[in-house]
């Protein structure tokens, strides 16, 4: 299972990395959503994907299920969440004041040289 996981938060990275380097600003969003996503799963799965009983120490305190990665990454969702309703706010202002969502644009470097 860690080997699929392993291919899955590889080509989130990579879609990321690409998504992120390109001159759109939505498409940067989404590749920092996506990264954030790809970092989700790699805290899960460093923290080990195996089954056991519920992370309570009792009679079974040899099965039983790490919780720690799994409150991390609550606590990681909600920062990406806000973290993405701020950006996507942040665009959409961009956009109505300038009228255009390209990078290049808006760095305002057009006769700059």
């Amino acid at each position: 299972m860690e080997i699929i996981m392993i291919f899955v938060i590889g080509i989130l990275f990579m879609c990321a990395t690409y998504l992120m380097l390109s001159k759109s600003l939505l498409r940067i969003i989404v590749g920092t959503g996506l990264l954030s996503h790809g970092a989700h799963l790699l805290i899960l799965t460093m923290g080990g994907l195996k089954k056991g009983a519920a992370p309570v120490l009792g009679e079974n305190a040899e099965a039983y299920t790490d919780p720690i990665p799994q409150a991390l990454i609550l606590t990681a969702i909600v920062i990406s969440f806000g973290v993405t309703a701020f950006f996507l706010v942040l665009a959409y202002r961009a956009y109505q004041e300038l009228g255009t969502d390209n990078m290049e644009k808006l760095r305002g470097m057009d006769g700059n040289d």
